[in-house]
């Protein structure tokens, strides 16, 4: 399950959906808007997204992640739009046969999203807005 969204995260569903009797592990990571950044307070967070290169991007990733850990199944789901602080941005949850893999393969999948992910996200402080983790491209 890949999937980019404006609504909030329904992770008991995600959790669900990796679920299976071969996996005695599943990790999982949450993502959430923080109140500060790079010592500077944070009201909110805007993110945009390149929805169709994201999604191959995320199932490119996802691939990798099952073919280099062996990991069972990989889900993510990354939002977009306007967020509050405390509000989830991105859930990861992977099944494998064993704890070790699959650290290794959440690990795996969440930089490897910062890294190659056309996402991009923009904090409102009280200094302006600031957009992070890369540049907005047009």
């Amino acid at each position: 399950m890949i999937k980019i969204q404006r609504e909030d995260i329904d992770i008991e569903e995600i959790l669900e959906s990796v679920k299976s009797p071969a996996s005695g592990g599943i990790v999982t990571f949450l993502g959430t808007v923080r109140d500060n950044a790079e010592g500077h307070s944070v009201a909110k967070m805007s993110i945009e997204v390149y929805e169709e290169m994201a999604l191959k991007q995320l199932g490119v990733i996802e691939s990798e992640a099952q073919e280099k850990f062996g990991v069972h199944e990989v889900a993510l789901v990354h939002r977009y739009g306007d967020l509050e602080v405390g509000d989830n941005i991105v859930f990861i949850a992977v099944a494998a046969g064993h704890r070790e893999e699959a650290f290794k393969a959440c690990k795996y999948v969440i930089d490897e999203l910062k890294q190659r992910v056309p996402i991009w996200k923009k904090e409102t402080t009280p200094e302006g807005e600031f957009w992070v983790e890369g540049e907005k491209h047009e």
